[in-house]
């Protein structure tokens, strides 16, 4: 437990690699498509709870295992952001079915540590091209459904992506009062 509360708030956070490719604005919404490295990514998948609680559940998993709950007992460091996958339900709303995921620190992708909670799983993923959309805050269901509403209306219908999921991330770590960032990611086709 010390670990992962020193691993999240005294260590650098890592980010996620990416290359923007674009930038856009429509009806007061900023947006990017960006290009974002793959790699081993820690993952948990939660299914029954509402997207609040799975999401709390699977990011304190998360948490412990980057800080020292592994079978090396290290700490890695942290990576933003947090992303949780959401399955967004017909009438909008997130089905009861979440994956957090965050991934491995760059010193650890070759060989990360096995974890010590066998729900979470270590995936290689491909690289994404994505469309994001930014929002401060202490970001919920609600928040992110907005969000997603806002990109969707940006977008338009001639932006390609998956619409049977999207991305939740969060970057900072649940003490820091302002100054937060939070972001929907569609993955384009």
């Amino acid at each position: 437990m010390l670990g992962m509360v020193k691993n999240s708030l005294l260590s650098t956070v890592e980010a996620w690699p990416y290359r923007l490719l674009s930038k856009g604005e429509k009806d007061q919404v900023s947006y990017e498509e960006r290009a974002c490295e793959g790699g081993k990514f820690a993952a948990v998948e939660l299914v029954g709870k509402p997207f609040d609680e799975a999401s709390k559940e699977g990011v304190l998993k998360l948490l412990k295992y980057v800080g020292g709950s592994n079978d090396k007992g290290v700490g890695m460091g942290m990576t933003a952001p947090v992303s949780i996958t959401a399955f967004p339900a017909e009438d909008g709303s997130f089905q009861q079915k979440v994956k957090v995921s965050l991934r491995i620190p760059s010193q650890f992708q070759d060989s990360p540590p096995c974890p010590t909670d066998e729900s979470i799983k270590i995936e290689e993923r491909q690289g994404m091209t994505i469309y994001s959309t930014q929002f401060g805050g202490y970001a919920k269901e609600a928040d992110y459904v907005s969000y997603a509403a806002k990109l969707k209306a940006a977008l338009g219908s001639d932006a390609a992506y998956c619409k049977d999921f999207y991305l939740c991330n969060g970057y900072d770590p649940p003490m820091k009062p302002y100054g937060r960032r939070n972001e929907i990611w569609f993955v384009k086709k």
